[in-house]
C-alpha cells in the first residue's frame, strides 16, 4: 500500500480527535433508520408520549430512607442489629463485613404529605413536594451490583460491560434530532471531580454505534465545549480555510475508502461551524433575568447543578434530544444528615424550577423527566453511629426513584419494600425495565432497537427488560 495513504490517514485521525468530539452531526433528521435483526426499522415505530428526555443522575446514591421511603420501624429499632431472619444470608459489602454489627437507624427528618395525591416524602424536598401530583414515584428500583463503578455503568448503558452504547447514544441512534445547530445529545456534569465517583466519558459514549452518537460533554467554566472559539491569533477566515481544507481531505477520503466514520468527521465540522454561532448564545444564561436565575438558585459566574438545570431547559426547548444532567457527591458513608441536607438545599431547588418551567412552555407533556441514582442505600449504618451521625452502605435489592412527563403517570407511588427497608416486597423494577419504559415513551420498542456487531444483534436492554405500564399514563 501507498504509504501516502497511511500517513494521511494518520494526520486525519489526529486532527480530528479534537473537533470531531467538539459535536456531533444531525443527519438524518427527526427520523432515523437503525436495525432489527435484519430488517431497517423506522422509528418511532408506535406513536410516542415522549419527544425528549432529561436523566437527572445523582452520582453516589442518594439514601431513600431521608428522601422517599419512610421507615419509622428503623427509629425505634434504633442501635439494634439487623436481624438474620430479614438479612436472610443476602449479600452485604465487604466495607460492613468487616464492621462486623450491622446496627439499625432511621431517618432524623421528617416525613409529610405532599399534593393532593397524599405522596409521602420528606421535609428536605418541599421544591419536589410541589410537584407531588406530577410525578410517579418508584420505591423498588433494582439493579444488578452493588459497585459504584459498574451500578453507573450498567445504569447508562443496560450492562456492566465496557465498550456498550449509552441510553442517550441508542436513543438519538433511533429517532435523530431535532435540533439543528446542536449536539443531539448533551452532559453536563456538576460537583467536584474530587468527590467520590468518577464520571467517565464512557456513560455518554456510543460504543459500536456510529460515533455521531455519542453525547458532548458541555462544560460548566470557559469555553462550554472545547475548541470552539478560535485559537489565540487566528481569525474566523484563517480557520475557515483550514476548516474547508479538512473538509475536502475528508471528502475524498470518503470517496476512496467508503468508510462511514469518515462521514462522520465531515458532519462533525459542520456542526461544529454551526456551533460557533449558536452555543455562546445558547450557555449564556444571563439573558433569562434575574428572576429566573433567583428561582433555579443559579449563578452565571459560580458553575452550578442549578445553572445546568436552567441550561437543561434551554437545550430542550431548542430541539436537543436526549439531556443527561450529573451531579457527583451523593455516596454518602459518614455524616449523612449533614451531607445530604447540603445536597438537597442546592438540588431541590433547581430541579422544582425546572418542572415548572417545562409545564409553562409546554415542554412537559412531551418531555421524559428521570430522577435517579445507581442503586440504593442500607437500613443499617456503616461507620460510628451517633445521635448527629451515621453513613449507611450500599443496597441494590432496593432503592427510589422517580418520573415525570411524557407520557407518565401522575401522582403515584409503586413498590413496597419491608418495612426494616431492607428488600422489595412487591413491585420490584430493575433497570431494564427503566430503560424499556423509557425507549416506550419516546415510540420506541425496546425489542426491536438493535445493532448487529460481532455476529448478533445487540440492545439496551440486552435480553431483559419490560415496559411498566403502572408508570404509563
Amino acid at each position: 500500500m501507498n504509504p501516502y495513504f497511511l500517513n494521511r490517514r494518520a494526520f486525519l485521525g489526529n486532527a480530528m480527535f479534537g473537533l470531531s468530539n467538539v459535536a456531533l452531526a444531525s443527519l438524518l433528521g427527526g427520523r432515523a433508520l437503525a436495525r432489527g435483526g435484519d430488517d431497517a426499522i423506522v422509528f418511532p415505530n408506535h406513536t410516542p408520549t415522549a419527544k425528549r428526555v432529561v436523566v437527572l443522575f445523582m452520582s453516589g446514591a442518594p439514601s431513600q430512607f431521608e428522601l422517599f421511603d419512610n421507615k419509622p420501624l428503623l427509629n425505634e429499632r434504633r442501635g439494634e442489629p439487623l436481624p438474620d431472619s430479614v438479612r436472610q444470608g443476602k449479600r452485604i459489602t465487604e466495607v460492613t463485613v468487616l464492621q462486623g454489627a450491622l446496627p439499625i437507624v432511621g431517618s432524623p427528618f421528617e416525613f409529610k404529605r405532599y399534593g393532593s395525591c397524599g405522596m409521602e416524602m420528606s421535609e428536605l424536598v418541599p421544591g419536589l413536594g410541589r410537584h407531588a401530583d406530577d410525578i410517579t414515584l418508584v420505591r423498588s428500583m433494582q439493579t444488578d451490583t452493588v459497585i459504584h463503578e459498574t451500578a453507573t455503568t450498567f445504569f447508562f448503558t443496560g450492562t456492566q460491560l465496557l465498550g456498550r452504547p449509552s441510553a442517550g447514544s441508542w436513543v438519538t441512534y433511533a429517532l435523530g434530532s431535532e435540533a439543528k445547530d446542536l449536539p443531539e445529545f448533551v452532559v453536563l456534569v456538576s460537583g467536584s471531580s474530587r468527590d467520590d465517583q468518577g464520571l467517565h466519558s464512557r456513560l455518554w459514549g456510543s460504543g459500536f454505534l456510529p460515533g455521531k452518537y455519542q453525547g458532548v460533554p458541555f462544560r460548566s467554566s470557559g469555553d462550554a465545549v472545547l475548541y470552539l472559539s478560535n485559537p489565540p491569533g487566528v481569525d474566523h477566515e484563517d480557520r475557515k480555510g483550514v476548516l474547508d481544507g479538512l473538509r475536502r481531505l475528508n471528502e475524498i477520503e470518503a470517496e476512496r475508502t467508503g468508510d462511514p466514520e469518515v462521514h462522520t468527521r465531515i458532519s462533525s465540522y459542520e456542526m461544529a461551524a454551526k456551533m460557533q454561532l449558536s452555543v455562546p448564545d445558547l450557555t449564556d444564561i444571563t439573558k433569562e433575568g434575574e428572576e429566573t436565575l433567583e428561582r433555579y438558585g443559579a449563578d452565571p459566574a459560580k458553575p452550578s447543578f442549578a445553572n445546568n438545570c436552567l441550561l437543561a431547559r434551554r437545550l430542550l426547548e431548542r430541539g436537543v434530544r436526549f439531556v443527561q444532567l450529573c451531579d457527583r457527591g451523593w455516596d454518602h458513608h459518614d455524616t449523612l444528615p449533614r451531607k445530604l441536607r447540603s445536597k438537597m438545599e442546592i438540588t431541590d431547588k433547581p430541579i422544582a424550577a425546572l418542572l415548572d418551567d417545562l409545564k409553562a412552555r409546554g415542554l412537559f407533556e412531551d418531555t421524559l423527566v428521570v430522577f435517579a441514582g445507581e442503586f440504593g442505600r442500607t437500613p443499617y449504618c456503616e461507620g460510628e453511629l451517633t445521635r448527629e451521625a451515621y453513613g449507611r452502605d450500599h443496597n441494590n435489592r432496593l432503592g427510589s426513584m422517580w418520573m415525570a412527563g411524557g407520557g407518565i403517570a401522575r401522582g403515584r407511588a409503586l413498590g413496597t419494600t419491608d418495612e426494616w427497608g431492607w428488600d422489595t416486597v412487591d413491585f420490584p423494577v430493575h433497570v431494564h425495565d427503566l430503560h424499556a419504559t423509557m425507549l416506550h415513551t419516546l415510540g420506541i420498542d425496546h425489542l426491536k432497537l438493535t445493532h448487529r456487531t460481532q455476529g448478533r444483534d445487540f440492545r439496551l436492554t440486552d435480553v431483559a427488560g419490560r415496559v411498566v405500564p403502572e408508570l404509563l399514563a
